[in-house]
């Protein structure tokens, strides 16, 4: 019996299945690269690095624009110089502080000292403000309206009083130690007025103040307002080489004292500025009377000011 006879071209149906099927599959994988979200869909240009540790971009990395270096500090309001040839008789020592980058510019003999006279009582004050806080206390009105005397016309018996209310000599240990002073010294007396600092330490002491480390956190805003507030005697030195309108940004605490066994008057004057604080200290000879010594404090100041542009 014969075999039954095969169609023509039956044999290529397989063949004709796969390729069908081969297709379908490439259609389907298409399609679902184009569904947002699929897995297979592309990754989104997301400017990180992918999961393969490439840039995204690499290719383009060369052209891109590069961000811009952090703009360089405005220039403080002074120029290191030397003052050896300013016609002044007597001592006389500056410092200046940057109060961004901690840098310290100053005389040859910034680290040399020099009784503070009523200059210290900014730290007397700030001493007592934040010891206060730290017990959990307040001051009383009667007591702060003191200390505003004290800072803003620089009374000597309330200065004592509380001197002796934080404890006289003890309290200078504390400004040296708190302060991070490295030139000053204690009174051998443990007077206020005869405590010895520096030009450096000065200005030290101005970032103390400013930083919020000697009065602490609660009265520091307080107590740099009562210093902008300084009016009267006390009302001179660094700050007057200024515009009107900037003095009253300028915080500041000077001291005067005359030295008869010495025969010379101590001035010493601290500013706390915007980005900057500084001390400038004077020995005068005695004979030459208060207004010369009060103004070589001005004048150094000036000469070290920088040229309006």
């Amino acid at each position: 019996m014969a075999g039954k006879r095969r169609r023509p071209g039956s044999h290529h149906r397989p063949l004709a299945f796969s390729a069908i099927a081969v297709t379908l599959v490439g259609l389907l994988l298409i399609s679902l690269r184009l569904v947002p979200g699929s897995p297979l869909g592309p990754a989104a240009d997301t400017g990180q690095a992918i999961a393969s540790g490439r840039s995204a971009d690499t290719a383009n990395r060369s052209t891109r624009p590069q961000s811009s270096p952090s703009p360089s500090l405005e220039p403080l309001p002074f120029t290191p110089q030397s003052l050896d040839d300013l016609d002044i008789e007597g001592w006389y020592g500056w410092s200046v502080l940057d109060k961004r980058t901690g840098k310290i510019i100053g005389s040859k003999n910034m680290t040399e000292t020099s009784t503070t006279a009523s200059m210290v009582k900014s730290w007397i004050v700030a001493d007592y403000l934040r010891r206060t806080a730290e017990a959990g206390q307040t001051p009383s009105s009667a007591k702060l309206a003191d200390a505003t005397k004290i800072i803003r016309d620089s009374d000597n018996v309330l200065a004592q009083r509380f001197y002796n209310d934080v404890g006289r000599s003890a309290s200078i240990k504390r400004l040296i130690k708190t302060c991070g002073l490295t030139d000053s010294k204690v009174s051998s007396d443990g007077g206020w007025s005869e405590t010895n600092l520096s030009p450096r330490d000065t200005a030290r002491l101005g970032l103390c103040i400013d930083d919020g480390r000697a009065a602490g956190p609660k009265w520091t805003d307080w107590l740099l307002n009562e210093m902008r507030l300084v009016r009267g005697a006390g009302d001179f030195g660094i700050r007057k080489v200024f515009p009107a309108k900037v003095q009253k940004t300028i915080a500041i605490k000077n001291g005067w004292i005359d030295r008869p066994e010495k025969q010379e008057m101590h001035v010493s004057c601290m500013a706390i500025g915007d980005t900057w604080t500084m001390g400038v200290m004077v020995r005068a000879p005695l004979n030459l009377g208060w207004d010369y010594a009060i103004d070589n404090c001005q004048k150094i100041t000036e000469a070290l000011l920088r040229p309006a542009t």
